[in-house]
């Protein structure tokens, strides 16, 4: 694997990355990332990708972000009540513990697929 400099992500036109490349933080104006245009109350809204930024580390890939164009941008939709209570049923279910049923008050850890009592009960008898 071949390391990237800061000037290797340089590639406004696109020849070698199929799409315009800039380094990290040297973006042009009018190209933000999706949680850029989120924290202006935006979202891509089913554009392309414009650009893309690289950001070169070392003994890895680079990191990329990908840009859209902020005038194209269309605003976040608002959260209506059914949405709300989906979301709202979402939570409770990473809440619910599969081997005990009950709601353990935090999300359940991925990792464990249990809530903690569940996934470690000789660890609780001795406390």
């Amino acid at each position: 694997m071949k390391r990237l400099g800061s000037a290797d992500c340089f590639d406004p036109s696109g020849e070698r990355f199929g799409i315009p490349t800039y380094p990290w933080r040297c973006a042009p104006d009018g190209l933000a990332t999706r949680r850029q245009l989120r924290s202006r109350g935006l979202r891509p809204g089913g554009q392309d990708v414009a650009a893309q930024i690289l950001r070169p580390r070392r003994r890895r890939e680079p990191l990329t972000a990908f840009l859209y164009r902020a005038d194209l941008a269309r605003p976040v939709r608002p959260m209506t009540p059914g949405r709300w209570r989906a979301h709202a049923a979402m939570m409770r279910a990473r809440r619910r513990c599969p081997a005990c049923g009950r709601d353990a008050g935090y999300v359940i850890p991925t990792s464990l697929g249990m809530c903690v009592p569940c996934a470690f009960p000789e660890e609780q008898r001795a406390a």
